[in-house]
């Protein structure tokens, strides 16, 4: 059977399911708020939607013997890590080089990314631009048939752009190539009573659903509603039960709306 991303299945890995999820964000452009950090939010939707835990977030300024250290102690405890930033072609782009300090590699020209350079800048394709093309040694390039860049695989790590624009192209083949376990299933309600009043009430159905995520989110400017009480679990009878229980003990009056 054909592979519906257009890849030869006996050539690149296949699709592979994971359980959790961390990523290293890079760069002292985000430490000295000199930049504002969106991929963040990006990936942990889309990790959601897949149902790939994402459980932990490290931010690191460029050093490589920083990013590489944080590289080998995040894939110590996650089935995935992805980096954001540090891959282009100057001089403060090291994430390339930290990835094969962390593995162990040397780095070396991908000939298939060199050629989608040479594609794409043409007649303006220099050394410079050339420099995208270094990857650990072993690494490969996952693609979909509707995006012209590929994203650096070295096993378990994805090499990913801190540009939120590309960063965000990336998040389709994200989407090709990773799996979670089972999805996750959401119920949110919303409260026109403030947190404060129903903290009792959070607590007795956060202690009697232990396999329910319960998270309780005041609201402080103008809105419908005060407070909002949401539930996650890969069960979505268990996510009814914890919803349920909450509503029935709940004041008159509330809630203002469950979704």
């Amino acid at each position: 059977m054909s592979d519906p991303r257009g890849i030869d299945p006996d050539s690149t890995p296949a699709v592979r399911v994971v359980h959790t999820a961390a990523a290293v964000v890079v760069g002292n452009e985000i430490l000295s708020g000199k930049v504002r950090d969106t991929n963040v939010v990006e990936l942990a939707r889309t990790l959601r939607g897949l149902g790939i835990r994402f459980s932990r977030v490290v931010v690191v300024a460029d050093d490589c013997a920083e990013i590489a250290a944080e590289i080998a102690a995040l894939r110590a405890s996650h089935d995935v890590v992805f980096t954001s930033g540090g891959v282009g072609p100057t001089h403060d782009d090291l994430t390339i080089a930290a990835a094969a300090a962390a593995f162990g590699v040397e780095i070396v020209i991908s000939e298939a990314m060199a050629d989608i350079l040479r594609a794409h800048y043409g007649a303006r394709c220099r050394d410079e631009h050339l420099r995208m093309a270094r990857v650990p040694a072993g690494a490969w390039l996952a693609r979909v048939p509707d995006s012209q860049w590929p994203a650096i695989v070295m096993r378990d790590v994805w090499l990913l752009p801190g540009v939120p624009e590309v960063f965000r192209a990336k998040l389709e083949v994200i989407r090709a190539w990773l799996r979670g376990p089972a999805p996750f299933f959401t119920r949110a309600v919303y409260l026109a009573t403030e947190e404060s009043e129903v903290v009792s009430v959070i607590d007795t159905v956060a202690a009697a659903h232990p396999q329910v995520e319960v998270g309780s989110y005041p609201r402080w400017e103008p809105s419908d509603h005060r407070t909002k009480i949401t539930f996650d679990a890969r069960e979505s009878l268990l996510v009814e039960a914890a919803c349920a229980d909450l509503l029935a003990r709940l004041p008159a009056g509330e809630p203002v709306r469950v979704e």
